[in-house]
């Protein structure tokens, strides 16, 4: 029942968690359903007003663990079990406020990478937990890695985003290109540090960052933004979906003879760090 949610709004990732061990997945589908609340509090097409009251109850009702919102339970069990730290989900609530705003006009590299980060960054941290790494250079990988997916939403949302007046890139096929060759960098970086996930669980990550990847290709397969905005919400079909799980059986191979995880992707962290103290999440 937990994967309900997971199933009917994250294709991408319903179908890597097949290959989770079943607890796993229980706690993963509960960081999802945590997730997809929040999110969809924030897209409904209540008045701003509304949103703004559901937001602050719901972000009250996590601060009180109200035991009554099995929602709220769920996830503070699974904080309470993986030893997450607060901060991480205050910083996701911080994130998703960034949103109910009339307007949302992201001008900065900065400014995006820090609003990437609180919004799926922290997921990416949480389900590092979850999945039992420890090494806190591999952690920095899983922070990359949900930025990379976040900054792929960004590129494939701009038309939706416009919809609900949020710019986050300017709506051109030249920055769509810009946030996808930005996202590559955060997806390289994020290859080595699964090195460090248990290899039970190993190979579903492999799996997900292929097929969410791969949504770059089907965006730039539109050439222009005439063909892009005809498009409507691009998604991986599943003959790719297909393909892309057989080649993470290479990606899976390749990791077991990796030693050292040569983290590179600092100089982004550092501009992360300049508002969020990364270590004190880790």
């Amino acid at each position: 029942m937990k994967s309900n949610l997971l199933k009917k709004h994250a294709k991408s990732f319903y179908w890597a968690s097949f290959f989770l061990p079943r607890n796993t997945l229980d706690k993963c589908s509960s960081l999802y359903n945590f997730c997809r609340t929040l999110d969809d509090i924030v897209d409904d097409n209540n008045k701003l007003s509304i949103k703004k009251e559901i937001f602050i109850k719901f972000k009250n009702d996590f601060e009180t663990k109200n035991p009554n919102n099995k929602i709220i339970k769920d996830m503070w069990s699974i904080i309470d079990s993986e030893s997450i730290s607060k901060q991480i989900v205050i910083d996701l609530f911080d994130g998703v406020e960034t949103d109910l705003e009339e307007k949302v006009v992201i001008n900065s590299k900065k400014d995006l990478l820090v609003y990437s980060y609180r919004v799926a960054g922290t997921v990416g941290l949480m389900m590092s937990k979850i999945l039992k790494v420890r090494n806190k250079e591999a952690c920095k990988g899983a922070i990359d890695l949900g930025i990379a997916m976040q900054l792929t939403n960004i590129a494939r949302d701009v038309c939706e985003d416009k919809a609900r007046n949020r710019q986050y890139i300017e709506h051109n096929f030249s920055s769509i290109k810009e946030i996808i060759k930005e996202s590559e960098m955060f997806y390289k970086n994020s290859f080595n540090s699964i090195r460090y996930i248990p290899i039970r669980s190993r190979f579903s990550v492999v799996v997900a960052r292929r097929v969410y990847r791969k949504i770059s290709d089907y965006i730039l397969k539109q050439k222009n933004i005439d063909n892009y905005n005809k498009a409507g919400k691009i998604y991986v079909p599943m003959f790719e979906k297909v393909i892309q799980t057989f080649l993470s059986i290479f990606d899976f191979v390749k990791l077991l003879f990796i030693k050292n995880l040569n983290y590179n992707n600092q100089t982004n962290h550092n501009i992360l760090e300049q508002e969020i103290n990364l270590n004190e999440r880790i």
